[in-house]
């Protein structure tokens, strides 16, 4: 059985109220805020059964209308190319300036979560087409499910994740290196010096990419070339049907907590927190340094929109997007 509790949360600045939705079930509780979407925390057991905290700053929001990179910030819609904000380098990331996880969503009670909604006007931040999100949390037991689903006027390019942090060290430990991970997958997508992908689609057999057995992240972090991990890991080929797959485990063997993802996403970007520079802070003054925390977004493949031997991310009108993804905590 899950409680589920509203209160206010507080005011954001032009936006209007906040609120904070808690989702609690006999092993995990979910803090999640009307303002973009956010996960705010996720408390669970250790071994000694003891709590931890994740995402205690605003991290862990939906980012939409299209999550991850889009090459100059610039795509081509039956013949009409559509320019949008630059915010990553050259790129467009996570929807531009102000996208999902700046908004205040509309959040309404359903069986065991909360309904989370949002209208996207055409011309949002250079989309075209009015778009209708809705996101839906469930806590079930130690499961927490989280379900997409939009609908357009206009063709537009849709590709929606949550962007959590997770460290199941706990709150305060300052690097993940003693996380062991797993992510089945046979393939990525190696990226140029601005992290847009090359176009290959590259097997991670004989690579540093492989993680299709458990790697534990500290050795692996120290061969692999560059800042960590930020890579699309393929979950199934643009030919092969879209269905629910487990697509990573990661555990920690001195709390014995263990995340198990699966996901309908043809994609999960595996980030291991690169940019974090130690100047978020959290309760207890805790930061947030290089390699903190690890990140499974589960998405379509980054720059998806023009690159048209990847999954299709176009929605159209009449058509239903949806997608779903589970995150599972247990202890070993």
């Amino acid at each position: 059985m899950t409680e589920v509790c509203k209160e206010e949360f507080g005011v954001a600045a032009g936006l209007g109220p906040v609120e904070k939705w808690t989702l609690s079930s006999d092993s995990v509780r979910v803090e999640i805020l009307s303002l973009g979407c956010v996960i705010r925390s996720i408390t669970t057991a250790d071994r000694s059964g003891q709590s931890y905290l994740s995402n205690p700053r605003y991290f862990g929001a939906v980012v939409g209308r299209v999550a991850n990179r889009i090459a100059k910030g610039r795509f081509v819609i039956n013949e009409k190319e559509y320019k949008l904000a630059i915010n990553n380098g050259p790129n467009a990331l996570h929807g531009g300036l102000r996208g999902f996880n700046k908004a205040v969503w509309t959040a309404e009670a359903v069986k065991s979560g909360v309904k989370l909604s949002h209208t996207s006007p055409d011309g949002d931040e250079g989309y075209p087409g009015n778009l209708n999100v809705s996101v839906i949390y469930r806590l079930e037991k130690n499961t927490l499910s989280v379900l997409y689903q939009a609908q357009t006027d206009q063709t537009t390019p849709v590709n929606l994740t949550n962007h959590s942090y997770f460290n199941l060290a706990g709150q305060g430990t300052p690097d993940i290196y003693d996380h062991e991970v797993t992510i089945s997958a046979e393939s990525y997508l190696p990226v140029d010096d601005t992290m847009i992908p090359t176009g290959e689609i590259k097997p991670v057999e004989d690579t540093l990419f492989d993680l299709s057995k458990p790697v534990l992240l500290g050795s692996r972090l120290k061969e692999l070339p560059g800042p960590g991990f930020d890579h699309n890991f393929c979950l199934c080929l643009p030919s092969e049907t879209q269905l629910e797959r487990k697509c990573a485990r990661v555990v920690h063997s001195g709390t014995g907590r263990v995340l198990e993802v699966s996901t309908t996403q043809p994609g999960v970007q595996f980030y291991t927190s690169n940019f974090l520079d130690g100047t978020k802070k959290a309760k207890g003054e805790a930061t947030y340094p290089k390699h903190s925390a690890f990140c499974l977004e589960t998405q379509n493949w980054p720059d998806a929109v023009n690159q048209s031997h990847f999954p299709d991310v176009l929605l159209r009108p009449g058509e239903q997007y949806t997608h779903s993804t589970q995150f599972t905590f247990s202890l070993i």
